[in-house]
């Protein structure tokens, strides 16, 4: 192998939907490769938690392609939404939280921004974390008009660092955000003082 960087030749559509499939064409180390890569933007992702309560929000819903997978559907997550053009990604956490959790976040701790399926797809997440108290509830959440039948979860954070150390915590931003939140804060996860 080459120190040769990769030359795209080109590339065409092979759909157009909610997200994007094209056909790569590009020179490594000589030769022609294809590739097929998704594309539908990239995404916002925010883990709120409750430093005094001890806990954290999370959304319960379904999810197509595990229930393809596993003939199961439902996904605890970490509050996920796509960026829009017109925002930028803190807003866009700022705004799926107050859409799928009913909660007004302020501060914001971007803590990584990381390739989702970097194998696959062109989306990188943009990862924070976000303290809140119970007065930030503003609503019930959900979500209602996107049909995502989303459920919000509260969720103590000793229980959910138990999950993580079980492997039971099967979505990759919740247990990449939980894991930073635990490294950060670490008294957080203990006994209440």
């Amino acid at each position: 192998m080459t120190d040769a960087k990769p030359v795209i030749l080109g590339h065409s559509a092979l759909h157009r939907g909610y997200l994007s499939v094209d056909r790569v064409r590009y020179r490594l180390d000589g030769k022609e490769v294809s590739r097929e890569v998704e594309r539908h933007g990239d995404a916002a992702v925010v883990l709120p938690y409750d430093p005094v309560r001890r806990c954290a929000l999370l959304v319960r819903l379904p999810r197509a392609p595990v229930l393809v997978a596993t003939g199961q559907s439902d996904l605890v997550e970490a509050c996920a939404g796509m960026i829009g053009h017109d925002e930028n990604s803190a807003d866009a956490a700022r705004r799926e939280a107050r859409e799928e959790l009913g909660l007004t976040l302020v501060d914001l701790e971007q803590v990584g921004r990381v390739w989702s399926s970097p194998g696959v797809s062109t989306e990188r997440l943009t990862l924070f974390l976000a303290a809140y108290s119970a007065a930030d509830r503003k609503g019930e959440g959900g979500a209602d008009g996107e049909d995502e039948a989303i459920t919000v979860l509260e969720r103590p954070l000793a229980a959910l660092a138990d999950e993580a150390d079980c492997g039971e915590i099967v979505d990759a931003k919740l247990l990449l955000l939980l894991q930073m939140l635990r490294l950060r804060q670490p008294a957080l996860f203990g006994p209440a003082a």
